[in-house]
């Protein structure tokens, strides 16, 4: 049993050491069994906090044992206890299907996490995928070990002032209050690092979370040994400043692959949930250096094959950047004495232009040329993140920067509601997200529309009394009147159509969009035969002044006379109030400028609960949708920020609302059931749900990527890195030889239906077994056209020509077809990993 961080009153009774299993272990933050063991204990703290840990540690005593003392009490926790523990010893997904596999670990290493709201260490989308993939991870067995930050403060929470202004208030989170306890190594000593920063030592203290089967180490500054100003390096998520941002990364990347290795843990696959994290490729590089002896040169080629970056970041500017003078500061004396290279050949490393001394270092440009595959996380962003890093691949095509997509997903237990759960479950048993979904995707096409739509009253009415009472609470914190605190007791109506739009508030996801005509949007809420509400949540970053006004005006909004009660914005958007709001929402808005949503999980959460999405086509929703399972905005372009467009979108949007939404919703048959609206509900649930599930992502990332890369790994790892060194050495000759190639002649003769093409390369003396030369052509009907030419001999009297040929299918012109030569080398990813090529002109 894991030890808590405090010492307890002295264990007088029986089921002690279950209870603080129970408490300790962020399972119940989605599987809500437990839910019934915290929540007579304290309801008022419990569904403040849903931290079964602060429970425990704020009830006497005596009321423990008493309780512990009742054979239901005790036999309940006992069940409960027997089932956590069978549930991570239990055959899996992964054991079943790979367990003779390559793959042993995967360290999943992000900036932020969220898991539950007892552990307030997440921003809002990125956290949210980390948290939902590792929890999907334990369900699924997969194993991966999550890296981390634990924050003193965390993200920024979030108060509405009277005159409708953002405060930030950043409340401290402490660690013995919080779902973790400390990292002890095999003598229980608490496990410390020691990283180094300009003129002084670190000290890192490590924690850990349980996550069902899996573990989430937390890296943590706030050491005693440390002085004041090192100490508040995790202070804040996103704190201000490049100073305290390069810091945090180096811990967490350079800490964080340190801290694997203090644990024993040798990963074969290193996860870079974006390019905050980065910096782990250069330690996992030196770390491979010290056991093999091999220089940094090689340990790259060797450990960046068990690297992935995912990409997050829908435009060039999000990336982080650092100038050279902070890098040399920072990581000069690192790069000469852990390295091995010079400052100017770390700088290279994120630099595209290696050249350019001005260039600050771009992370993202380390963690591509740090790992042996990248991916961005809906189909849409991984085309604009191969427009992004065009650049570090010239002459190729766009199509072929090597850059995929997974889709993100979200954890469905996390976000379902409780008449959603009790229905799949009914249909689909309790364990329908614990392997592949295709019997639960079957099962749920029983149920019946009577069913399907109780469940949707049964979520809205939750909902509506949930708000009611959150909403009483932040009056009464803002100083409100006692007879506005008893009104806001009363707002919404239990069956009207609910829309909801809860986003960070930025200029690019337009949040006023919906405000663009106050008085058209007046008339759609405030129609009495057809009833809509809205319920809105959002933060803007406290120095993001545009998304704070945006803020301000539809608080204003909301306090007109005409839709007093029919508009609500509530504060403090978090984890708790976003489980809420998913499990009870009508229809999902969202409409930010295409292409800037990277993929958008909000929209995703609704789906198993009955709701559904009117959305930009960005995205996941540019993936997802048909006119069956909701509602589109935009025509699939960009637009940049035209205002004429924003007009013709919010036209658009009020337009969908007015003649499609509203009329379906209302439309009832005889028995009351609005048919046309549950045909799409029907529809959206059976295709959409396990689909866009962190089931289907985790399974989609084990086999097109842990996999394989675990055993690319192996394969290079092995003999202390010589793969490694032979590619290093393809690598040199391939550049030296590369400007002394040429195409001389080509010939082209079409006849019978098929072009016939012919070519002499002088390929300067470069073995052809190291070159690959190609017939390539533009997209045509989906991917471009590859094909491989045939050698087929030297030319006699030359040293250097040879004669490749290839045949094509005459259905495009000959003059659509370029012959083009490329690296070869077996396992090495191109150009990912040799981005040179050569064209016939």
């Amino acid at each position: 049993m894991t030890e808590p961080i405090f010492a307890y009153e002295p264990r007088k009774f029986a089921g002690f050491d279950e209870l603080i299993e129970l408490a300790l272990d962020l399972r119940w933050s989605w599987d809500h069994s437990a839910d019934d063991i915290w929540r007579p204990l304290d309801p008022e703290l419990w569904d403040l906090t849903r931290n079964p840990w602060i429970i425990f540690q704020s009830i006497a005593p005596e009321k423990l044992a008493r309780l512990s003392a009742e054979p239901t009490f005790r036999t309940h926790v006992k069940r409960l206890a027997q089932e956590l523990r069978e549930s991570r010893n239990a055959p899996s997904w992964f054991q079943k299907i790979h367990a003779e596999g390559p793959l042993t670990t995967v360290a999943y290493f992000s900036m932020e996490f969220m898991l539950g709201e007892a552990l307030p260490i997440y921003s809002g989308g990125l956290g949210n995928v980390a948290g939902d993939q590792l929890k999907a991870a334990s369900d699924l067995g997969v194993p991966i070990a999550g890296i981390g930050l634990l924050y003193q403060e965390g993200y920024f929470r979030q108060s509405i002032a009277a005159d409708g202004s953002q405060v930030a208030l950043y409340p401290y989170n402490d660690p013995g209050q919080l779902q973790i306890t400390p990292t002890r190594n095999a003598n229980g000593e608490w496990v410390r690092l020691k990283v180094h920063l300009p003129a002084y030592d670190v000290w890192v203290r490590v924690w850990q979370a349980q996550v069902g089967r899996l573990k989430l180490y937390l890296l943590d500054t706030n050491d005693p040994a440390n002085l004041p100003i090192v100490s508040g390096i995790t202070g804040q998520l996103y704190g201000d400043g490049l100073e305290m941002r390069i810091a945090q990364e180096i811990v967490l990347g350079i800490g964080g692959w340190r801290l694997l290795q203090a644990l024993g843990l040798n990963p074969e696959v290193c996860h870079l949930n974006e390019g905050h994290a980065a910096f782990a490729v250069l330690e996992r590089a030196a770390d491979f250096m010290r056991s093999s002896q091999q220089p940094f040169e090689v340990a790259l080629q060797v450990t960046r094959s068990g690297n992935l970056f995912t990409t997050h970041t829908p435009v060039a500017a999000g990336f982080d950047r650092f100038p050279a003078n902070l890098m040399r500061q920072y990581l000069g004396t690192y790069a000469e004495n852990q390295l091995g290279i010079s400052f100017r050949d770390l700088m290279a490393l994120g630099r595209q232009n290696p050249d350019d001394d001005n260039e600050p270092f771009n992370m993202a440009y380390l963690a591509i040329r740090g790992s042996g595959a990248v991916n961005g996380v809906s189909r849409l962003h991984g085309k604009v993140s191969r427009t992004i890093f065009q650049p570090l691949f010239p002459r190729w095509p766009q199509e072929e920067v090597p850059i995929g997509y997974v889709n993100n997903g979200i954890h469905v237990p996390t976000w379902d509601s409780k008449a959603s759960d009790a229905l799949w479950t009914k249909h689909c048993g309790k364990g329908r997200w614990l392997d592949t979904t295709e019997k639960a995707e079957e099962a749920i096409r029983q149920v019946t529309d009577v069913e399907l739509w109780a469940m949707r009253q049964a979520s809205r009415c939750t909902l509506i009394e949930y708000v009611r009472g959150r909403y009483a609470r932040q009056l009464a914190a803002s100083g409100a009147a006692p007879d506005d605190i008893e009104l806001a007791k009363q707002i919404l109506d239990p069956e009207a159509l609910t829309l909801g739009f809860a986003r960070r508030f930025a200029t690019y996801k337009r949040p006023t969009l919906l405000l663009h005509n106050p008085e058209r949007l007046i008339r759609i809420l405030a129609n009495p035969e057809r009833p809509v509400q809205l319920i809105l949540a959002g933060k803007a970053h406290p120095a993001d002044l545009a998304g704070q006004e945006m803020i301000r005006q539809w608080i204003q909004f909301t306090r007109r006379s005409e839709v007093r009660g029919r508009v609500v914005f509530l504060s403090d958007y978090d984890m708790l109030l976003t489980e809420q709001l998913v499990g009870g929402i009508d229809v999902w808005i969202n409409n930010p400028r295409r292409p800037w949503e990277a993929c958008g999980t909000s929209g995703m959460k609704v789906l198993a609960n009955g709701g559904l999405n009117l959305s930009e086509l960005d995205g996941w929703w540019a993936e997802a949708y048909t006119p069956q399972v909701g509602w589109a905005l935009g025509d699939g372009h960009e637009h940049g920020d035209d205002p004429a467009w924003d007009d013709a979108e919010a036209e658009e949007l009020y337009t969908l609302l007015e003649r499609e939404v509203i009329p379906q919703f209302y439309t009832r048959d005889a028995n009351g059931l609005p048919m046309q609206w549950l045909t799409k509900m029907r529809k959206s649930i059976e295709t959409l749900t396990a689909r866009f599930s962190a089931n289907r992502a985790v399974r989609q990332y084990n086999e097109e990527y842990y996999l394989p890369m675990a055993a690319a790994y192996k394969g290079r790892y092995a003999n202390k890195g010589v793969l490694g060194i032979q590619i290093l050495n393809w690598q040199r000759a391939l550049a030296k030889a590369w400007g002394r190639m040429a195409f001389e002649e080509l010939h082209i003769e079409t006849r019978d239906g098929q072009h016939y093409f012919k070519v002499q390369i002088d390929l300067g003396g470069v073995n052809p077994d190291a070159v690959c030369v190609e017939l390539y052509a533009d997209v045509f009907d989906g991917d471009p056209f590859r094909q491989t030419m045939t050698y087929m001999h030297e030319l006699p009297n030359s040293q250097r020509s040879t004669i490749y040929t290839a045949e094509v299918p005459a259905t495009r012109p000959a003059s659509d077809f370029t012959p083009r030569i490329i690296p070869k080398f077996r396992g090495v990813a191109v150009p990912l990993e040799a981005n040179l090529i050569l064209w016939q002109h």
